[in-house]
Parts: C-alpha cells; sequence; structure tokens
C-alpha cells in the first residue's frame, strides 16, 4: 500500500492520460472519420449536439492528456458526457447497460474524478509554471520575513 501512497501523482498522471487520449480518439473519429469512424450517423459542421460534443472531446482530451488546464477541461468533459447521457440514453431505459450509455457515464465520473483530484505529475502546466519569486525589486511585503535573534 506505501507504494501506491508514494507513487499516487503518477497513477494519477496515467489514469489522466489513458482517460484523455480515449476521449480525444472518439473526437477524432467522429470530426474526421478515422479510427472507425464515428459511432452512428456523422455530424455535419456545428450541428447540435454531435459535432459540438465532438469538439468537446477532442479539445477536451487534448488538455486532459497535456495536464494543461486539466481541472477546467475535466470539468467542461464531464458535463458534456452527462449531458449525453441524460439526453441521449436515459430516455431508452433506466440503467446504462440497458441504454448504451457505459462510456457516456463512466467518462462523465472519470473526468470529475480528474476534476476533484488534479493532473497528477506530468502536467504541462507544472512545467509551465514559473516560481513566484520576486527578483524585480517589486513590493515583497508579502514574502515571509526572515526570524529576529534576540541578542
Amino acid at each position: 500500500m506505501e507504494l501506491v501512497v508514494k507513487h499516487q501523482g503518477s497513477f494519477l498522471a496515467l489514469y489522466r492520460f489513458v482517460v484523455g487520449l480515449l476521449f480525444a480518439c472518439h473526437g477524432v473519429a467522429t470530426l474526421f472519420n478515422v479510427l472507425g469512424g464515428p459511432h452512428g450517423q456523422a455530424p455535419s459542421i456545428g450541428q447540435w449536439p454531435g459535432w459540438w460534443a465532438a469538439l468537446i472531446q477532442l479539445i477536451g482530451g487534448i488538455l486532459v492528456v497535456a495536464g494543461l488546464a486539466a481541472r477546467p477541461a475535466a470539468v467542461i468533459c464531464s458535463g458534456c458526457m452527462a449531458y449525453a447521457y441524460f439526453v441521449v440514453h436515459q430516455p431508452q431505459a433506466v440503467f446504462p447497460i440497458q441504454n448504451g450509455g457505459e462510456l457516456a457515464a463512466l467518462f462523465c465520473w472519470a473526468f470529475l474524478l480528474i476534476a476533484v483530484l488534479g493532473p497528477g505529475r506530468w502536467a504541462l502546466a507544472t512545467l509551465l509554471r514559473t516560481p513566484r519569486t520576486s527578483t524585480t525589486g517589486g513590493d515583497n511585503s508579502h514574502a515571509p520575513q526572515p526570524a529576529r535573534q534576540v541578542p
């Protein structure tokens, strides 16, 4: 168990990478008719909701894979899949196994987990973040002050 706790950030990053990549593949398949093509009829450009969902899948999936704005992207992806489940699948039957909504439900909860826990290690946002130390001589009133030594 210590191994899991010690490498939790790495496992979360791998989870984020796989979920985002699978999601982006759905967007690519729908928008560009590759990787087996779309499930069902391909939406025309701008068609609601199919084309927009595919665009969210592609862009959101890429952002989550990269770990760049991963939390906001994951919230949008989760909401997209919740919409897909409740509007497209749930009216057909109550349970996901009956209405074909397993992927929508799984992606919804997977992205919600990423949104709550964050991207883990190896996120591009972490690599791009610069340390917040002031080298310009600006106002450092918020910086911690060294402890005074009593004579």
